[in-house]
C-alpha cells in the first residue's frame, strides 16, 4: 500500500513539474515576442522620424539647430509610452509644457513647432498602435503623415502677403490722387512687387511719412508670421 502511495506521489510530482514547464514556456515565449515587437516598433519609429527630419525638413529649411530636438523629443516620447504605463495624455501634457516654455532662449518658429508636433505624433502612434491584427494600420498612418507633410511643405506653393515699414521722404506723393505715382516710385526704389500702400503717420516738420507697403512673395518674410508674438 505504501508503495502505491509513493508511486502516486511520484506521479503527482512529475505532473506538477510538467505543468510548471508547460506554463512557463508560453510566458517566456510571450516575453520574447514582446521584445521583438518593441524592437520592430522602435525600428519603424526611428525610420519614420529620420525621413521626417533628414529627408523632408532639413533639405528645405537647412536649420540643423532643431534636428537634435526633433530626434530626442520623438525618442523620449516613444520610450516613455512603450516601456511604462503612461498614457497618451502624458505625451500631450509634455507638448503643452514645451509650448509654454517655447525654448525661451530662442523663439521657435511656427513651422518648427508643427514639426515638433509631428515628431510627437509619430512617437505616440508607433508606441501605442494596436498590431494584434497586423501592422498595416500603423504603417499606413506613418506613410500618410510623412506624405502629407512632404506635400504641404514642398509642393503647396501659396504666396504670402509680406509687409515692410518704410520711412518715405516724398511727402508730396502721399496725396490720394497721386497714389499710383507713389507706388511706382516705391517699386522702382525697392524692386518689390508692391500692390498696396498704407500710410501710418505723417511728420510735416521733417517732411517724412511712415508707410507700410504690401507685396506678394513665395516665402513669408514677416517676422511675426514666422515666430509669433513673444508676449
Amino acid at each position: 500500500m505504501q508503495t502505491n502511495e509513493q508511486a502516486l506521489s511520484s506521479v503527482a510530482d512529475s505532473l506538477k513539474v510538467a505543468a510548471n514547464d508547460i506554463l512557463s514556456e508560453p510566458a517566456s515565449s510571450s516575453a520574447g515576442m514582446e521584445y521583438i515587437e518593441l524592437l520592430s516598433r522602435f525600428g519603424v519609429n526611428m525610420l519614420a522620424v529620420f525621413i521626417l527630419v533628414r529627408m523632408i525638413y532639413y533639405p528645405t529649411h537647412k536649420n540643423k539647430d532643431f534636428l537634435f530636438s526633433f530626434f530626442i523629443f520623438n525618442f523620449i516620447i516613444f520610450i516613455l509610452l512603450s516601456t511604462t504605463k503612461l498614457k497618451a495624455g502624458f505625451a500631450f501634457g509634455l507638448l503643452a509644457i514645451f509650448s509654454i516654455m517655447r525654448y525661451r532662449t530662442v523663439t521657435v518658429p511656427i513651422k518648427e513647432m508643427g514639426y515638433f508636433f509631428i515628431a510627437l505624433a509619430l512617437g505616440m502612434i508607433n508606441a501605442l498602435s494596436i498590431v494584434d491584427e497586423g501592422w498595416y494600420v500603423m504603417l499606413a498612418c506613418n506613410v500618410g503623415i510623412l506624405l502629407l507633410t512632404l506635400i504641404l511643405d514642398r509642393f503647396i506653393t501659396l504666396t504670402h502677403e509680406n509687409i515692410k515699414e518704410i520711412t518715405y521722404e516724398r511727402i508730396d506723393l502721399i496725396h490720394p490722387t497721386r497714389r499710383e505715382e507713389m507706388m511706382a516710385d516705391l517699386i522702382q526704389r525697392t524692386g518689390l512687387p508692391i500692390h498696396r500702400v498704407e500710410i501710418k503717420t505723417i511728420n510735416f516738420l521733417r517732411d517724412t511719412a511712415y508707410i507700410n507697403v504690401f507685396y506678394y512673395a513665395k516665402e513669408n518674410e514677416n517676422r511675426q508670421g514666422m515666430t509669433g508674438d513673444d508676449d
